[in-house]
């Protein structure tokens, strides 16, 4: 249905609108902080979202009485659509005008979450944050593109640095806020957050934020676009459906076979377009491949890890929501210094090696974090945040700067595009692969003998359920679920190493071709006097 909805979505947009007139803002006449504002309001809505509903699961499972697999749909539901739509949505707003585009997302966001706070099924849950993924997907390239597109040269760079901030802070603030609201309130408050936010950016953006557009940009990709969507569709399906179907079933195989081939099919679409969506020849410079490769892999492992941790947390150790939330505290406390410090680090031990020490550090803590026991103190966990925390703010900014670098000035746009594609397809893929390995587990190893048979099913359909249930299916759950995340943490970290080998290599090669140039230039110099 979501799939259907954005193809006429695409389609509507294609056909029915014209490209308004050419936009030139006079940057003199910007409220540049009060536009700043706006956007950032805007974007951190669509970017807490991501990760706020998380620590709502194990209210809304017994609420909805939603399996464990529903449970992850309904969380990349809006991850999946995010990612998938994220390049055409910004070519939208460049061609149709971004504050159109803006508040368009904003309208779908905020409605889509309104209508969230009376559903009563996990499968209405499903399709209402597919559609709130619709918005967002509107809502954050439009944010980006207002600014720099607005903006005279001396406040970009300030507000880009803004932004950026908000983007990265705003998960854990959404955590944070969620957690809070479940002191008092149920799952659907979570929404209400993005009501609340989506008619504030409204206003503001009605009020502050200018037109601008590029009417001169190409037509939008349709075709790609709905390739890389269903691709993807297909792909996360087929993982997160894999517990229920069984790894080694033709469905499973089938259909993780046939969101690869339509993914390849996406990428020969767009080596035959004249402007495509998505420019695939980009990955043949290995400083580009090798930072999109480390974002990929850092987000999977983050949203693959913060889906089953905070059911950990809540389920097995016993935490409130708010609790639950600010036990993450320590990852983003050492990740964001991190970050500031990397700058200084690389220009001394060189972007590579600082990258790759990263990512080393985030398998690490990866690993540590999977050690968790039923019975573990908190400071195991914290033993495995500080070194996730200080992997990601060490790999983010060089994997990005990587990125920004191997293209030219003209082409920044396309950098910071991959770089938050990266992002998005990385966070839908690590909840899909993360949360089907621990659900596995969990129901392969989980015991009920001597369970009633209604009670043994749905034990054994939702974690969740399980530990409402208390007494033995309780301490039976927590120790299955325990070593689905011994199993899925551990693959997790098996990406984060074999992304740091990729790195390394692919910089290395980068770095020997520099090498060479400069000595063909030394060896040129006396013949050329």
């Amino acid at each position: 249905m979501i799939i259907a909805f954005v193809a006429g979505l695409l389609a509507f947009l294609a056909t029915r609108f014209r490209p308004g007139a050419s936009r030139r803002v006079n940057p003199s006449a910007v409220n540049t902080t009060a536009v700043t504002a706006v956007v950032c309001v805007a974007l951190g809505a669509v970017t807490a979202a991501m990760a706020s509903l998380n620590v709502a699961l194990p209210d809304l499972a017994r609420s909805t009485q939603a399996t464990q697999t529903q449970l992850e749909w309904i969380i990349d539901a809006y991850s999946l659509v995010f990612a998938a739509l994220l390049l055409p949505a910004g070519a939208l707003g460049d061609r149709y005008g971004r504050r159109r585009v803006l508040i368009a997302g904003l309208a779908v966001f905020g409605g889509a979450s309104a209508v969230a706070m009376t559903a009563s099924s996990a499968n209405e849950l499903i399709f209402l944050r597919g559609l709130i993924g619709v918005g967002a997907a509107l809502v954050m390239p439009a944010t980006l593109s207002t600014i720099t597109g607005t903006f005279p040269a001396a406040e970009r760079t300030r507000a880009v640095s803004v932004w950026a901030a908000v983007a990265g802070g705003s998960a854990l603030l959404g955590l944070l806020c969620s957690g809070l609201l479940l002191e008092e309130f149920s799952w659907r408050s979570a929404f209400a957050v993005n009501l609340v936010l989506a008619v504030i950016a409204i206003a503001g953006t009605i009020r502050f934020v200018p037109e601008s557009s590029h009417p001169g940009a190409p037509r939008l990709d349709t075709g790609g676009a709905l390739l890389a969507m269903v691709g993807l569709t297909v792909l996360v399906f087929s993982i997160i459906e894999a517990p229920e179907a069984g790894w080694a079933t033709a469905r499973t195989i089938g259909g993780i076979a046939g969101g690869l081939a339509l993914l390849a099919a996406f990428a020969g679409w767009e080596l035959r377009q004249h402007h495509p969506m998505l420019d695939v020849r980009h990955f043949r410079n290995p400083r580009l491949s090798a930072g999109s490769l480390s974002i990929f892999i850092q987000f999977f492992a983050f949203y693959g890890f913060t889906f089953v941790s905070l059911q950990y947390l809540q389920g097995v150790r016993g935490d409130s929501p708010l609790l639950a939330a600010v036990s993450l505290i320590p990852l983003a406390a050492v990740m964001m210094p991190t970050g500031r410090l990397i700058p200084k680090l690389a220009a001394r031990f060189g972007a590579r090696n600082v990258c790759v020490t990263g990512l080393v550090l985030v398998a690490g803590g990866l690993v540590i974090i999977s050690r968790v026991t039923t019975g573990s103190p908190y400071w195991l966990l914290v033993a495995g945040l500080i070194p996730l925390g200080i992997g990601m703010g060490a790999a983010m900014t060089p994997a990005t700067a990587a990125i920004t670098e191997g293209l030219p000035a003209a082409q920044q746009g396309v950098g910071s595009a991959l770089n938050d594609l990266s992002r998005e397809v990385g966070g839908a893929l690590g909840i899909a692969v993360v949360g089907s390995i621990v659900t596995a587990v969990y129901r392969s190893n989980l015991h009920l003998n001597g369970v009633p048979a209604g009670l043994a099913d749905k034990a054994r359909g939702s974690f969740a359920l399980a530990i409402h249930a208390g007494g033995p299916v309780r301490a039976s759950a927590g120790t299955a679920f325990v070593d689905g995340i011994h199993a899925g943490l551990l693959y997790a970290a098996g990406a984060a190493l074999f992304a740091a080998v990729t790195v390394a290599v692919l910089l290395s090669s980068t770095r020997r071709s520099r090498q060479a140039a400069r000595r063909d230039q030394s060896e040129l110099a006396p013949a050329a006097r």
